[in-house]
């Protein structure tokens, strides 16, 4: 009785034993889940790969001349590609969503100017999440300082060594623009109850409030209000359900160039982005209304500007059955003068944020903000410059920051640079 109990046990534990090696086996052959993806403090997204292009451009810059003689990293950031003689002889200025700093580098790449400044350090006491992390947006000023603007946190002034000039604290989004007297325009939002339009709920009104020279507000306009008195108001319906019903996300002063094709083009009217609606409107801001506004073959949009042609350059971010591309459309017809969405191969991909700049030599400055790439475009849609965000984590970096802006600065508005 007691040697069969003794085999029995014997028996049970043979089975444990022959179990557990099979587990172990299992182990070995089946990866294990990863842990649940963190993102570090900041904006980032996943790296796209390079596209079978892209490997034989580099093979291609690996084995010659580049930019009066250097040669490219071979990791693939930085300036990674650049045709000599078609390049804009300008610096460009770029923020990203690593951290709250402002690089300008020359067209190689090289740095020229940094400016830096915590949230923490030019709000002292306040606490900063992920969108107080970085700058959104900067705009060099001609004394060599630099204006910044924290997400949803308020705006900076620094001074060359990006040592804090002033701050003011708001509930600031996406864009500023400098003032000739040295103040800004800023796009803020705040939520409130606005019955007469939106009745029943909260919602996020958009403004554009301005800035005195010593960071000070002066007055606000709502976007909101601009567009419900006007004749342009049927582009508020349907309007959404959520807070965020209209999402202002860019900003420019027109300069009167174009007024004798329209007096829609007055100097001091603002142009402006709403992409919760699809909308590009003009904003008359001595009245307070909106004077012109417009749905295109554009979809959430971003950085629509008045060209020296009357027509406007915009980022489309999802108008292209559900891709982005940039646009050239003439505001009073619609009609497409000039479209990019990107090179055979690799489309040009940015659901959110991205930016379009026309240069003075004819050639776009495109930004695929969560792609972390820029590009400048020839007229015919060749690409002569690209960049790729340095910016990287995770344990293969495999995370980009999202490149918000990469702006051309000429020399006379960049002083002498900045440095920390």
């Amino acid at each position: 009785m007691r040697r069969a109990r003794t085999v029995t046990l014997l028996a049970i534990l043979l089975l444990i034993v022959l179990a557990a090696l099979a587990g172990l086996r299992r182990l070995r052959q089946e990866p294990v889940a990863a842990a649940e993806e963190t993102f570090p403090t900041g904006r980032w997204h996943r790296a796209a790969p390079d596209s079978p292009a892209d490997a034989v451009e580099r093979a291609r810059l690996l084995s010659l001349p580049y930019l009066a003689g250097r040669q490219p990293a071979p990791a693939a950031t930085g300036v990674v590609r650049a045709v000599a003689g078609r390049v804009a002889p300008v610096r460009r200025l770029y923020t990203s969503g690593h951290g709250p700093e402002a690089f300008l580098i020359e067209p190689d790449g090289t740095v020229a100017g940094r400016w830096r400044q915590p949230y923490e350090r030019a709000f002292p006491g306040a606490h900063g999440g992920s969108d107080l992390a970085y700058f959104r947006r900067a705009v060099p000023l001609p004394d060599g300082g630099l204006a910044a603007l924290f997400q949803g946190g308020g705006v900076v002034r620094l001074d060359v060594r990006s040592r804090l000039v002033w701050a003011w604290r708001g509930a600031t989004f996406n864009d500023l623009w400098p003032l000739p007297g040295g103040g800004f325009l800023v796009l803020t939002k705040e939520a409130r109850t606005v019955p007469e339009i939106v009745p029943g709920r909260e919602v996020l009104e958009d403004s554009v409030t301005e800035l005195s020279p010593e960071g000070r507000p002066v007055r606000s306009v709502s976007l909101l209000r601009a567009l419900h008195d006007s004749p342009f108001s049927e582009v508020l319906e349907p309007l959404s359900t959520g807070e965020d019903i209209l999402h202002a996300n860019t900003i420019q002063v027109l300069d009167g160039r174009c007024a004798g094709r329209s007096p829609l083009y007055a100097e001091g009217n603002w142009l402006v982005s709403l992409r919760e609606i699809d909308t590009v409107a003009i904003v008359d801001p001595a009245a307070g209304r909106a004077v012109w506004a417009r749905r295109g073959p554009w979809r959430r949009q971003h950085e629509p500007t008045l060209l020296s042609s009357c027509r406007i350059l915009l980022f489309d971010n999802r108008g292209l059955d559900g891709a982005s591309r940039v646009l050239e459309v003439d505001p009073l017809t619609g009609e497409i003068a000039w479209s990019w969405a990107g090179e055979a191969g690799r489309p040009l991909s940015s659901p959110e944020a991205g930016t379009a700049e026309r240069l003075a030599n004819g050639n776009t400055m495109v930004v695929e903000s969560e792609a972390g790439r820029a590009f400048e475009i020839g007229p015919e849609g060749e690409v002569v410059w690209e960049f790729v965000s340095p910016h990287r984590a995770g344990r293969a970096n495999e995370l980009v920051a999202t490149l918000f802006e990469m702006r051309s600065v000429p020399r006379s508005e960049e002083g002498d640079g900045g440095g920390t």
